[in-house]
């Protein structure tokens, strides 16, 4: 029977975010009691409702970065293949990664290794426990790990055009350089962000994962549901 997990951080209001970025606005719009007043449904079976209003970004909570968001020229999220956003996939141990510590080609070559995955074409996750350290204090915002270019270079190498951290970014953003995020653009990679619940992953070895991006138009990026579904 398949295991499904869920990889995605609970949307909610106020969520943490970079500086640069902005929190996300989730509060009711309209309450089950407030409902009453349109006298929906029969007057001895009222049929009431609620609604919730959200202002976020396109890059709130777990979700993938477009071509577009670093790339004037590159597609959107709406333009982009939706394969890219499902396929087989592995997460890499890399728990050992202190705050603001670089992941480099080493750690990924000996993370592949204790997987017993040979990452081929794999969409691949990275576990660096940073939720685990950090959430949900906002001190997360500042303390991801830093994918080096070299650690870039061999998931491009192994054909993996898609990965994955927990945390705001790729790159550790107050230091203003985005190694990570420049080779993405110039080598047609994309990411995903703020993943969650990633240790239930490790481990597992291959298994199927899915982020379905919403379908907005001229999107720099979208949230997603991202799941695991392990056989």
């Amino acid at each position: 029977m398949t295991k499904i997990v869920d990889l995605s951080l609970p949307l909610e209001d106020g969520l943490p975010a970079l500086g640069r970025l902005a929190r996300p606005v989730i509060v009711p719009h309209t309450t089950h009691e407030q409902s009453k007043k349109y006298k929906q449904g029969t007057p001895d079976d009222l049929l009431t409702f609620t609604t919730c209003y959200m202002s976020m970004l396109d890059h709130t909570g777990t979700h993938i970065d477009s071509f577009f968001h670093n790339n004037p020229e590159g597609l959107s999220v709406d333009e982009m293949p939706i394969e890219m956003f499902m396929g087989k996939a592995v997460c890499l141990d890399l728990r050992h990664i202190p705050d603001r510590g670089i992941i480099t080609r080493k750690d990924m070559e000996d993370a592949e290794k204790k997987s017993n995955v040979a990452v081929d074409n794999h969409i691949v996750l990275l576990c660096t426990g940073l939720n685990k350290r950090h959430w949900p204090k906002d001190s997360i915002v500042f303390n991801n790990p830093q994918v080096s270019a070299d650690a870039t270079k061999w998931l491009y190498e192994k054909k993996s055009k898609v990965h994955g951290v927990e945390g705001p970014s790729t790159d550790i953003v107050d230091e203003n350089i985005f190694e990570n995020h420049r080779l993405c653009r110039d080598l047609g990679m994309v990411h995903y962000e703020w993943l969650w619940n990633l240790e239930e992953v490790l481990g597992v070895g291959e298994f199927r994962f899915q982020g379905i991006p919403l379908r907005i138009k001229k999107g720099s990026g979208s949230p997603v549901r991202a799941l695991a579904f392990l056989d």
